[in-house]
C-alpha cells in the first residue's frame, strides 16, 4: 500500500532522523532565516515543521525525498503554503547602518 507522503512509516522515520539532524545542527528556518527553538512542541507557531522545498501537492513524487525537506517554523510553513519563497533583498550596495 502506498503511502500518502505524510502519514507513511517511512517518512514519519524521515520526518524523525531529519528533525534531530536539524536539531544537532541548530538549523534555522530556511524561510525566514530566524533560529528555531527546537524545544517548542507542535502545534505551537514557532516550533519546528518539516517543510518540503517542492510542496508536496505540486510535487508529490518528491514526498518523501530527503533532499526536498527543509527545517521551518510551523507558521512560516503554513503561511508559505505550496507556493515557492520569494528571495531576499540579496546584497546590499551600501553599508546603510553603522555601529
Amino acid at each position: 500500500m502506498a503511502g500518502d507522503g505524510q502519514t507513511s512509516r517511512r517518512y514519519r522515520q524521515q520526518r524523525a532522523t531529519f528533525r534531530t539532524q536539524c536539531a544537532e545542527a541548530n538549523e534555522p528556518c530556511w524561510l525566514c532565516s530566524q533560529a528555531i527553538d527546537y524545544r517548542i512542541k507542535w502545534p505551537e507557531e514557532d516550533a519546528f515543521e518539516l517543510d518540503h522545498l517542492y510542496p508536496r501537492s505540486t510535487h508529490p513524487q518528491h514526498a518523501e525525498d530527503p533532499t526536498n525537506f527543509r527545517a521551518s517554523h510551523r507558521l512560516c510553513n503554513q503561511k508559505r503554503s505550496n507556493k515557492m519563497p520569494t528571495g531576499g533583498l540579496g546584497t546590499l550596495s551600501r553599508q546603510w547602518l553603522k555601529s
